[in-house]
């Protein structure tokens, strides 16, 4: 198992986002094409279709397929993924959030909108990074685009529905600010995305920007698998309004350690 160097650690936390390379064996990804299609063929509660109808392509969105799916289950307990989110984190434990599963299929227009997620979670803490997993290969026009070194500028943005437009989703904390249009600044920042092969995988900071174009590809499908993860320092926030994923029934109260049934300590 090769975990990420100390330059690669040095570079992911300097950047809040960086692509490792062959990080997950194909039988990993194989098994992982197939969960994916069994829950496209019967999706979650949460499962959202972000293309209108009579659009090309789909734009298919669900959560929690370690709940329904073995093999989405067995990567969670027992695959590098844990012991790469410890390393970037410096984290001596673990514990497991929640999955996002994002497919765009071929001529999908629809775009992911420019966010970061922490805002979206009721969680606060540094130690909490996602591993962008593509299930096929992607080119870095379809790839995801991380706005580099943003998860130090301190700040934090409003939350928006990937569907309707960007609408604001309805949470209050006084921290949120308007999202800066990112297209209009693009001289302003760089952005970080990679061309990439099944296996390699993309680990980003919960404060790093980031958005998506729609599928170009008029062939090649885009399913990728989002997992999160959370270290040490990871401590439940009530959060006024609404949080996304809606996971409720979890039973943390404000300030709690993010340890429970529904979040699995998976590392320590």
């Amino acid at each position: 198992m090769a975990l990420p160097t100390e330059s690669e650690i040095a570079r992911y936390r300097e950047d809040g986002a960086i692509c490792l390379r062959g990080a997950f064996s194909l039988d990993w990804i194989e098994r992982l094409r197939a969960a994916v299609d069994a829950d496209m063929a019967s999706p979650g509660p949460m499962v959202r279709l972000n293309t209108p109808a009579g659009a090309p392509g789909l734009f298919f969105v669900d959560f929690q397929l370690w709940q329904r799916h073995d093999a989405a289950r067995a990567f969670v307990h027992d695959s590098p993924a844990k012991d790469i989110a410890a390393r970037l984190m410096g984290s001596r434990e673990v514990v497991y959030y929640h999955d996002h599963l994002l497919v765009k299929e071929p001529g999908t227009q629809e775009r992911t909108p420019w966010h970061h997620d922490q805002p979206y979670y009721p969680i606060d803490g540094e130690q909490i990074v996602s591993l962008w997993l593509p299930l096929d290969p992607v080119d870095r026009a379809t790839c995801v685009e991380y706005v580099r070194g943003s998860h130090r500028w301190g700040r934090w943005f409003q939350p928006k529905f990937f569907k309707q437009g960007g609408v604001d989703l309805n949470v209050q904390d006084p921290r949120f600010e308007p999202l800066p249009d990112l297209d209009a600044e693009r001289g302003a920042h760089e952005f970080l995305a990679w061309d990439m092969e099944p296996g390699d995988v993309i680990a980003f900071h919960a404060l790093t920007l980031h958005g998506a174009s729609g599928n170009r590809s008029a062939s090649r499908r885009r399913r990728a698998w989002a997992t999160r993860w959370c270290g040490d320092d990871a401590r439940y926030a009530q959060r006024l309004g609404q949080v996304s994923p809606p996971l409720e029934g979890h039973g943390l109260k404000p300030g709690d350690r993010l340890e429970c049934a529904m979040f699995p300590k998976v590392l320590g």
